[in-house]
């Protein structure tokens, strides 16, 4: 019987392209261990850990909205959950992909960016994800978690909710805005952190995860008079009108491969620390698979049996939890949701957010002043209006998969395709010293911008041409295919 460890390395011997020896003449050239690629004798992970990687993640508020959204696109129930499954194997086909250029050759997302973009086109793409998409879902994320604090602190003290009476700032009343305040200036000060301690949380909150939301999804099969009835439930007020099945099927694919747009793109942060290519592999895929596999049955459960149980539709999970009178476990919930949101938050929003900003002005911002302002931006967007019904939610998802999306094409594009998966370690971490015009990676990939500017404006149309709505809500899926087809065709033509 062969051991773990000797499968493990077997693989390495095998599968990664970095040597020591390579390693420490690239440290000579002025790089940090945080950008210098990962060694054998580095990388941690094995499938194991990648299987649990993900599977907490899966089981955040906005996702919950989200299929609360999905609810109202016309499908059955049924087909709601079969569509989600389905979206899991894109999601995690996209994670794995993108990051194999990571696991074989060791490189973070930053230098993945070069080794597409080139050094100084490595800005823009790097702005797009670091911060136009983190601090968008930092704020999002401050605000789902702010409504979950205010059910707790509600149902401690429920004289809290009726403070202010009329007053209102655009949008938000007055409990409202000091949750989100609070839960703002928590989430600020665990990024100033830079999130590690969060990390430790990790074997103990999965659990925690299911164990909650497993014992929600029981509960709304008891009170929503069992799976028959939750599977025949027709929400009324359908959103979408003359869509096919196959278009929203695409449309729910499109609005979970958004919810994983930012971590996809930057998978190489994940999988630089990945034993091997197939540890990354079969570890990601079980991960999202059979995380969203449960997600998918207990999401359904809880939006529709909670609303057979109140006589209400909803849509957001928390306003299930609000109806509980059970103060423990509504506390337990809501508990969960805060760790929860509090730890991704951190680690995918606001420190890649504020590490950007210090990338992008090195000499005017530090990584402290990077936090302060990604948090100040992400107050002044007022996140509580992506979450006024089911349709903003899928605003906010079309807007990320039209920015991202690009980005992802030609970078899987470039790898796949151009690169033929090979990577000039010694070109990509260019000597500084020395004459780099000749240099592969020096500048700016003209095609690969030129594919990511064109698949981004189209793809984002349709927020602002009514007649091509469909273009936004399909707007990852057709943005990454038009960056990947443009950019092959313009290489192709040079």
């Amino acid at each position: 019987m062969v051991s773990n460890d000797s499968v493990s390395h077997h693989e390495q011997d095998t599968d990664i392209r970095v040597t020591e020896e390579q390693v420490k003449r690239l440290r000579t050239r002025g790089y940090n261990d945080d950008v210098l690629p990962k060694t054998a004798t580095k990388r941690n992970m094995g499938t194991s850990n990648y299987f649990t990687l993900w599977m907490g993640s899966v089981h955040n508020i906005p996702n919950y909205t989200a299929v609360g959204g999905f609810l109202f696109l016309g499908l059955s129930p049924l087909n709601v959950m079969l569509a989600i499954i389905v979206s899991s194997l894109v999601v995690a086909a996209f994670m794995v992909l993108n990051g194999r250029a990571g696991s074989r050759y060791g490189i973070p997302f930053a230098m993945h960016l070069r080794s597409t973009y080139g050094d100084i086109g490595a800005k823009l793409p790097g702005f797009l994800r670091g911060c136009v998409a983190a601090i968008a879902w930092f704020g999002l994320q401050n605000f789902t978690g702010s409504l979950a604090l205010l059910i707790l602190v509600g149902k401690i003290w429920p004289g809290f909710l009726t403070l202010g009476a009329e007053f209102n700032f655009f949008g938000i009343n007055l409990p409202g805005l000091i949750a989100f305040t609070v839960f703002w200036i928590i989430n600020m000060g665990i990024g100033f952190g830079g999130g590690g301690v969060l990390n430790k949380f990790t074997a103990i909150l999965n659990p925690l995860i299911y164990v909650v939301f497993g014992g929600m999804a029981i509960w709304a099969v008891k009170v929503g008079g069992g799976i028959s009835n939750i599977l025949a439930f027709t929400p009324t007020g359908n959103m979408v009108q003359n869509h096919s099945a196959p278009i929203v099927y695409l449309m729910i694919i499109n609005a979970v491969l958004a919810v994983w747009a930012a971590p996809g793109a930057s998978a190489s942060d994940f999988t630089q620390n990945a034993k091997s290519t197939r540890a990354q592999t079969i570890g990601q895929t079980a991960s999202l698979l059979i995380g969203y596999l449960i997600f998918a049955f207990s999401s359904v459960a809880i939006l529709i049996g909670g609303s057979i149980h109140y006589g209400v539709q909803e849509w957001n999970v928390l306003n299930i939890v609000d109806k509980w009178d059970s103060l423990p476990a509504a506390t337990l919930a809501v508990i969960v949701l805060l760790m929860t949101t509090i730890s991704t938050n951190a680690t995918g929003n606001i420190i890649p957010a504020a590490y950007q900003l210090s990338a992008l002005f090195p000499k005017k911002i530090n990584y402290r002043k990077g936090v302060i302002i990604a948090s100040v931006i992400s107050f002044l967007i007022m996140p509580w209006k992506l979450m006024e019904n089911q349709d903003s939610i899928f605003a906010f998802l079309n807007m990320i998969g039209a920015v991202l999306g690009p980005v992802a094409g030609v970078m899987i594009a470039q790898y796949f395709f151009i690169h033929k998966q090979t990577i000039d370690l010694d070109q990509l971490y260019m000597d500084p010293s020395e004459d780099n015009s000749n240099n592969q990676y020096k500048g700016i990939n003209k095609e690969a911008y030129i594919a990511t500017i064109v698949a981004l404006i189209i793809s984002m149309l349709g927020q602002f041409i009514p007649s091509l709505k469909i273009i936004s809500s399909l707007s990852w899926l057709i943005g990454a295919g038009l960056s990947l087809i443009i950019y092959l065709v313009l290489k192709k033509r040079k």
